[in-house]
């Protein structure tokens, strides 16, 4: 425990998802043993971010405009959309660039146990971009845990009323994986999916 200011920064730090009390104080101290850390532009961008950055009125995904960089990109295939969780999971796949359809972010999951419903989704949004028929395909990218599943399992119900084929993302073992550490979802899913070579 660190004395006034110092405490109440690395407490703020650890405020943010992902950042322990070990992270806080290292990131704290970082910057007070760093003389060139430029703290005030760090404090620049988060304002400038608080400001500028707003979610497509389209897909959800992060931009500083109306429609992100994706959805104004004209080269996008129209008939293909991949339904994620939040928009950090658009950066992990566009990184792959194996995709090059549209987006939907639906904002999170389905989760009973934090009270997250259908209706606290983005899914409403996502059948009125369906209504018009251009989309081909949904792919349901969800994360492979509990609200997940739960999330694909009731878009794939509720999407099965219309003429629009909806595939879910591959899971199994990773690349570099050993099997006898796999667990069995994982390693009943990579049956599931295997294919021909």
């Amino acid at each position: 425990m660190y004395d006034g200011i110092v405490q109440e920064l690395i407490d703020e730090f650890g405020r943010l998802p992902g950042i322990g009390p070990k992270s806080a104080q290292r990131i704290t101290f970082h910057i007070l043993q760093t003389p060139d850390f430029d703290v005030a532009r760090l404090g620049h961008l988060l304002a400038e971010v608080r400001d500028k950055v707003r979610f497509c009125e389209v897909c959800g995904n992060v931009s500083e405009q109306d429609r992100c960089v994706i959805c104004r990109d004209p080269r996008r295939s129209l008939s293909v959309i991949c339904v994620v969780e939040d928009a950090k999971d658009v950066s992990a796949i566009e990184r792959t660039r194996e995709f090059r359809g549209l987006y939907h972010v639906l904002g999170g999951a389905i989760s009973p146990i934090g009270g997250i419903g259908p209706d606290d989704l983005r899914i409403t949004q996502l059948m009125q971009r369906l209504a018009d028929g251009t989309v081909q395909e949904v792919i349901l990218a969800t994360n492979p845990n509990l609200e997940g599943e739960a999330t694909a399992t009731y878009l794939s119900r509720l999407l099965r009323s219309l003429e629009i084929t909806v595939t879910r993302l591959a899971s199994g073992l990773p690349v570099g994986g050993d099997l006898e550490y796999a667990d069995e979802v994982t390693l009943g899913r990579a049956f599931e999916g295997r294919r021909t070579v």
